[in-house]
C-alpha cells in the first residue's frame, strides 16, 4: 500500500493571491462592520431601557 493520500496543492499565480487577498480584506472589514453594527445596536437598546427604568 504505497498509495498517497495527501491532497494536491494548487501554486496560485501572483494575480489570483492578489484576488485572493482582496477577497480576504473585503470579508474581514465586512465582518468587522457587522460586529460594531451588533454593538451599536446593543448599546442603543440597553440604553434606552435604562432611561426608561
Amino acid at each position: 500500500m504505497s498509495e498517497d493520500n495527501r491532497p494536491e496543492t494548487v501554486k496560485l499565480t501572483p494575480e489570483e493571491e492578489k484576488a485572493r487577498k482582496r477577497r480576504n480584506v473585503a470579508i474581514f472589514w465586512s465582518l468587522i462592520g457587522f460586529i460594531v453594527l451588533i454593538f451599536v445596536t446593543t448599546v442603543v437598546r440597553l440604553s434606552g431601557n435604562v432611561a426608561g427604568g
